[in-house]
């Protein structure tokens, strides 16, 4: 059996245009890709995933809860490799702008959100939590940038 790069695709706090971007450059790429890629862990494209033997996560979103934190340290603990993706995971703007909201100031509204979702007082970029070991920034994230990362990882893992 040919070695395929082992790949999942998570999304944390964002709008997850990047997401979308992703799915269409399936459409596109789909052919070249399914010989060369194994897609373990993509919830938007399957029910059955699994965190087990990740080559290489591509993590959109910021983090903006005490829970995502431990979940995207989960995936860092499974993964060789962590790409930051998209504006929010790469600098935490645009997600991160509740951060220069005063607490005290805040709405009935607003604090109930917080409570209710169980938010962390401060939305952190992706490497404030987990090592990230390269980003495709952009929002949504650059695609060309994106395949760029994909065949580094593709040729460093010696799938092509």
């Amino acid at each position: 059996m040919t070695k395929k790069l082992v790949v999942g695709w998570f999304s944390f706090t964002c709008s997850e245009d990047s997401t979308i971007l992703f799915t269409e450059l399936l459409n596109d790429h789909f052919d070249d890709w399914k010989s060369l890629l194994e897609f373990r862990h993509v919830k938007s494209l399957k029910t059955n995933n699994s965190l087990e033997g990740l080559d290489v996560a591509f993590v959109e979103g910021a983090i903006s809860s005490p829970r995502q934190e431990t979940e995207v340290k989960k995936i860092r603990g499974k993964a060789k490799y962590v790409v930051a993706i998209g504006s929010c995971a790469c600098t935490g703007q645009p997600s991160n702008s509740r951060n220069d909201l005063d607490p005290a100031k805040a709405s009935e509204k607003m604090r109930w959100y917080f409570e209710r979702f169980e938010y962390s007082p401060r939305v952190k970029k992706l490497s404030d939590v987990i090592k990230v070991d390269k980003e495709v920034d952009g929002c949504p994230m650059n695609p060309d940038k994106f395949i760029e990362a994909l065949q580094f990882y593709l040729k460093l893992e010696g799938v092509v």
